[in-house]
């Protein structure tokens, strides 16, 4: 079974760009649009019986940025599901706001696609 990974990115293009790279890896990816959409994924995921493996989500964002939807995913049954932010920002206080929140890991855009599959790697190996 391939693990999934939930994609969280108002970018249509990114998006793209992120599910390609981590499906020719061997990876599954659900997506949404705003940290809002990621939450309704993951109780959709959950009424599926479906098993998630990570979540990958950009910080800003409308309707819900990636910080608070972060700091809402720890409040669920998921809280204990890696999250990586994948984001322009780059400010040492974003990244602690991010650790806070419950960020595992914090990756610029733009991003290399091994480097995101190897972090992706790292992080879904000790669940399999």
């Amino acid at each position: 079974m391939s693990k999934l990974v939930l994609l969280v990115d108002d970018s249509a293009t990114l998006r793209m760009s992120v599910e390609m790279t981590l499906k020719g890896a061997g990876y599954e990816v659900a997506q949404a649009q705003n940290g809002q959409e990621g939450l309704k994924m993951l109780e959709q995921l959950q009424a599926q019986g479906r098993s998630l493996d990570m979540i990958i989500s950009d910080i800003n964002m409308p309707v819900m940025d990636g910080i608070s939807f972060i700091k809402e995913v720890k409040k669920t049954s998921f809280r204990y599901l890696p999250i990586l932010v994948l984001t322009t920002e780059r400010e040492d206080s974003k990244k602690l706001e991010g650790k806070q929140a419950g960020a595992a890991g914090w990756l610029v855009k733009p991003f290399k696609p091994e480097t995101l599959v190897s972090v992706v790697r790292k992080f879904t190996r000790s669940l399999a």
